[in-house]
Protein backbone atom coordinates (compact mmCIF):
# COMPACT_ATOMS: atom_id res chain seq x y z
CA UNK A 1 0.00 0.00 0.00
CA UNK A 2 1.21 3.64 -0.90
CA UNK A 3 -0.51 6.62 0.77
CA UNK A 4 -0.10 9.77 -1.26
CA UNK A 5 -0.60 13.64 0.52
CA UNK A 6 -0.45 16.83 -2.14
CA UNK A 7 0.45 20.42 -1.20
CA UNK A 8 1.35 23.12 -2.28
CA UNK A 9 -1.76 24.56 -3.82
CA UNK A 10 -3.34 27.89 -3.90
CA UNK A 11 -4.67 31.35 -5.44
CA UNK A 12 -1.68 32.36 -7.46
CA UNK A 13 -2.11 35.76 -10.70
CA UNK A 14 -1.59 34.61 -14.06
CA UNK A 15 2.55 34.47 -14.89
CA UNK A 16 3.52 33.39 -11.21
CA UNK A 17 4.84 30.11 -9.87
CA UNK A 18 3.43 27.23 -7.59
CA UNK A 19 5.69 24.38 -6.54
CA UNK A 20 3.42 21.17 -5.68
CA UNK A 21 4.83 18.43 -3.56
CA UNK A 22 3.28 14.58 -3.13
CA UNK A 23 4.71 12.70 0.37
CA UNK A 24 4.54 9.10 -0.45
CA UNK A 25 4.34 6.42 3.06
CA UNK A 26 6.22 3.03 2.95
CA UNK A 27 9.45 1.88 1.62
CA UNK A 28 8.70 1.28 -2.23
CA UNK A 29 8.51 4.66 -3.23
CA UNK A 30 11.51 4.29 -5.11
CA UNK A 31 9.37 1.48 -7.16
CA UNK A 32 7.13 3.44 -8.61
CA UNK A 33 6.60 5.69 -11.38
CA UNK A 34 4.71 8.91 -10.45
CA UNK A 35 2.25 10.78 -12.44
CA UNK A 36 0.38 14.04 -12.06
CA UNK A 37 -3.04 15.03 -13.55
CA UNK A 38 -5.47 17.58 -13.11
CA UNK A 39 -9.29 17.80 -13.19
CA UNK A 40 -11.12 20.70 -13.60
CA UNK A 41 -14.63 21.55 -12.54
CA UNK A 42 -16.87 19.62 -15.75
CA UNK A 43 -14.12 17.90 -17.67
CA UNK A 44 -12.31 14.64 -17.28
CA UNK A 45 -8.99 13.87 -15.51
CA UNK A 46 -6.34 14.65 -17.61
CA UNK A 47 -2.11 14.37 -17.74
CA UNK A 48 0.09 16.55 -16.81
CA UNK A 49 3.37 15.06 -16.31
CA UNK A 50 5.25 11.85 -14.74
CA UNK A 51 8.71 10.61 -13.85
CA UNK A 52 10.14 6.84 -13.78
CA UNK A 53 10.73 4.93 -10.61
CA UNK A 54 14.55 6.00 -11.12
CA UNK A 55 13.74 9.90 -11.91
CA UNK A 56 15.49 9.28 -15.25
CA UNK A 57 13.09 9.77 -17.79
CA UNK A 58 10.52 12.32 -17.70
CA UNK A 59 6.95 12.87 -19.58
CA UNK A 60 4.57 15.87 -20.14
CA UNK A 61 1.54 17.24 -22.07
CA UNK A 62 2.13 19.46 -24.77
CA UNK A 63 0.17 21.94 -22.72
CA UNK A 64 2.46 22.52 -20.08
CA UNK A 65 5.77 21.64 -21.39
CA UNK A 66 8.83 24.33 -20.92
CA UNK A 67 6.45 25.58 -17.65
CA UNK A 68 6.54 22.73 -15.64
CA UNK A 69 8.87 20.30 -14.42
CA UNK A 70 8.80 17.34 -12.77
CA UNK A 71 11.23 15.68 -9.66
CA UNK A 72 11.36 13.34 -7.44
CA UNK A 73 13.33 12.86 -4.56
CA UNK A 74 13.81 8.80 -3.42
CA UNK A 75 15.28 9.36 -0.25
CA UNK A 76 12.56 11.80 1.10
CA UNK A 77 9.32 9.81 -0.63
CA UNK A 78 8.73 12.90 -2.53
CA UNK A 79 7.72 13.75 -5.91
CA UNK A 80 7.24 17.91 -6.85
CA UNK A 81 6.10 19.62 -9.66
CA UNK A 82 7.32 23.25 -10.21
CA UNK A 83 4.57 25.15 -12.12
CA UNK A 84 5.78 28.46 -13.94
CA UNK A 85 4.44 30.53 -16.12
CA UNK A 86 0.94 30.00 -14.98
CA UNK A 87 -1.97 30.69 -16.98
CA UNK A 88 -5.85 30.12 -16.29
CA UNK A 89 -6.30 27.26 -17.67
CA UNK A 90 -4.09 25.39 -15.45
CA UNK A 91 -7.02 25.74 -13.08
CA UNK A 92 -7.63 22.60 -11.74
CA UNK A 93 -7.59 19.92 -8.79
CA UNK A 94 -3.93 18.31 -9.30
CA UNK A 95 -3.43 14.62 -7.91
CA UNK A 96 -0.26 13.04 -7.57
CA UNK A 97 -0.34 9.10 -8.46
CA UNK A 98 1.91 5.97 -7.88
CA UNK A 99 1.93 3.03 -10.41
CA UNK A 100 4.18 0.47 -12.09
CA UNK A 101 2.95 0.46 -15.50
CA UNK A 102 5.02 1.36 -18.48
CA UNK A 103 2.71 3.58 -19.86
CA UNK A 104 2.72 6.82 -17.96
CA UNK A 105 -0.56 9.41 -19.51
CA UNK A 106 -2.83 6.85 -18.85
CA UNK A 107 -4.97 7.33 -15.40
CA UNK A 108 -5.77 3.38 -15.67
CA UNK A 109 -2.12 3.00 -15.26
CA UNK A 110 -2.14 3.89 -12.04
CA UNK A 111 -2.86 2.20 -8.81
CA UNK A 112 -2.74 4.73 -5.99
CA UNK A 113 -3.74 8.39 -5.88
CA UNK A 114 -3.80 11.51 -3.84
CA UNK A 115 -6.54 13.43 -2.37
CA UNK A 116 -5.27 16.40 -4.70
CA UNK A 117 -4.77 19.64 -4.05
CA UNK A 118 -6.36 22.82 -5.77
CA UNK A 119 -4.42 25.00 -7.66
CA UNK A 120 -6.40 28.23 -9.32
CA UNK A 121 -5.18 31.00 -11.36
CA UNK A 122 -6.49 33.97 -11.94
CA UNK A 123 -6.56 36.86 -14.66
Amino acid sequence: QVQLVESGGGLVQAGGSLRLSCAASGRTFSTYNMGWFRQAPGKEREFVAAIRSSGGSTFYAGSVKGRFTISRDNAKNTVYLQMNSLKPEDTALYYCAAGRNFVLANPRAYDYWGQGTQVTVSS
